[in-house]
């Protein structure tokens, strides 16, 4: 692939991190087949500031406050939060994370995150995930950032569904469907399986 104009390039460079804020210089290189060099000088050009400060920036904007859960609770840094609606966490793969012969992360942290942040965008005091579909689509390693998506698709007064995508840079590597008891139904029936198939 021929190397695109510097105007076409900066126009491409500002709507791939505009597309995924979380998207590293590494990423950006490999998309856009340029020196990382080059990549931060184009960068600097435009005025946008490095992945670090963008995650900063994230977290400092005003988002809704978890209910459900301690803050210190939720498995990631939650950068963006609605309420029965959507949010975002990042998580990074640190060596307490992995295998230490493969450097591959385990399992139940990435199910730690997703669980967690489907649990803290309930708008309530009590939630409780009472089943989950989950897959892994690939293996994650050491270093990397699991930016976790939740979105919920369907929401009643008792209990509500939420999907949730982890991604590493453009690449999808776990996904799960949850549901989510809400404490209306939790406290009352003492949540769980009974609570699974009714409203």
């Amino acid at each position: 692939m021929e190397r695109l104009p510097k105007k076409e390039r900066h126009q491409r460079l500002a709507r791939l991190i505009e597309d995924n804020p979380f998207i590293t210089d590494r990423e950006l290189t490999r998309l856009l087949k340029v020196s990382i060099q080059t990549i931060r000088l184009d960068r600097l050009e435009l005025g946008i500031p490095e992945l670090r400060e963008r995650m900063k920036l994230m977290a400092e904007r005003s988002f809704d406050a978890v209910r459900s859960l301690p803050l210190h609770e939720v498995i990631g840094e939650i950068v963006d939060l609605q309420l029965d609606k959507s949010g975002i966490s990042i998580f990074e793969i640190r060596e307490e994370h992995v295998f230490s012969r493969t450097g591959i992360a385990r399992g139940h942290h990435l199910f730690a995150q997703a669980n967690s942040l489907a649990v803290a965008v309930i708008n309530d005091e009590v939630a409780l995930t009472a089943t989950a579909d989950i897959r892994f689509i690939r293996q994650v390693k050491l270093g990397e950032k699991c930016i976790a998506k939740a979105y919920v698709r369907s929401s009643g007064k008792r209990k509500a569904r939420v999907e949730v995508f982890t991604y590493v840079g453009e690449e999808t590597v776990f996904r799960g469907d949850f549901l989510i008891v809400r404490s209306a139904g939790a406290l009352q029936d003492g949540g769980g399986d009974r609570l699974a198939d009714r409203d």
